[in-house]
């Protein structure tokens, strides 16, 4: 079932994304080559903490063992759910943070992948398409429209490309929770609601260089290409209330192609 949001609502989960954005932009420019992992994570701990925020993913439970760290991050052919390390970034790898804030009970979700130090073309054009797979996604949003134009939006322009579009995993309702309907497929696939004033949605396009096809690590979380060739992944929290559209999270692709 779709909860639909009231502006109240949204007004308290437009907060959260802000803290969320905030905390990037100071996150983004400390992942270069010789950060471990892990210690990415610790600094978000804290950071949350301070801000008055509690991190989402930590203790979450899509499987049996609950997600160990307050934040994704996922390296070259790591899609998504990566789990922190001592292991260390480094020069030319596309490091994809995700993260959730709940603030009083109001959840954001946003995702940016970040070049670390000089990446070849191939990354960044990777890196670049699937940004422009979100900007085109969210264009698409439109009160009393069919929600699967976002995904033909997300699908047309990887295609052109040749790029794998991950079918697994997909954008999703958020908000009071951080996993709420309506899934948002990154191509034409299942229900296709109406995108109703108060739908609040975490649009989401994972996009690999090479074949859609993924595996998961033995840690039951870690999802990885089949192939070995680097996935890019960005995200925004979107609302769709009074006939319009807001992007809740702010822009972080500053912070990324400079």
């Amino acid at each position: 079932m779709i909860r639909l949001k009231n502006e109240k609502q949204i007004d308290g989960i437009r907060k959260s994304c802000k803290m969320l954005s905030a905390m990037y932009r100071e996150l983004i420019p400390q992942v270069k080559p010789g950060v471990q992992t892990i210690d990415i994570d610790h600094w978000v701990r804290d950071w949350i903490k301070k801000a008055g925020g509690k991190p989402v993913f930590l203790g979450y439970r899509m499987k049996k063992n609950p997600y160990p760290a307050a934040i994704c991050v996922s390296i070259n052919e790591e899609v998504i759910h990566g789990i922190p390390s001592k292991r260390r970034v480094r020069e030319g790898d596309l490091v994809s943070l995700d993260c959730g804030i709940d603030l009083g009970g109001f959840i954001s979700d946003q995702a940016v992948s970040v070049e670390a130090g000089r990446v070849s073309k191939q990354v960044r054009d990777l890196n670049a398409a699937t940004l422009e797979c979100l900007r085109r996604g969210i264009a698409a949003v439109k009160a009393g429209d069919r929600l699967l134009q976002i995904s033909r939006a997300v699908e047309n322009h990887a295609k052109s490309f040749g790029y794998g579009i991950v079918q697994e995993y997909c954008g999703h309702g958020v908000g009071l929770a951080l996993h709420e309907d309506p899934q948002v497929p990154n191509y034409p696939h299942g229900p296709n609601p109406k995108m109703n004033n108060g739908m609040v949605m975490a649009i989401e396009p994972m996009i690999n260089m090479g074949t859609a096809d993924i595996e998961i690590l033995d840690d039951e979380w870690t999802v990885v290409t089949a192939d070995g060739q680097v996935s890019a992944h960005w995200e925004h929290t979107v609302a769709v209330f009074n006939g319009k559209t807001e992007v809740l999270t702010e822009p972080l692709e500053q912070f990324v192609f400079v």
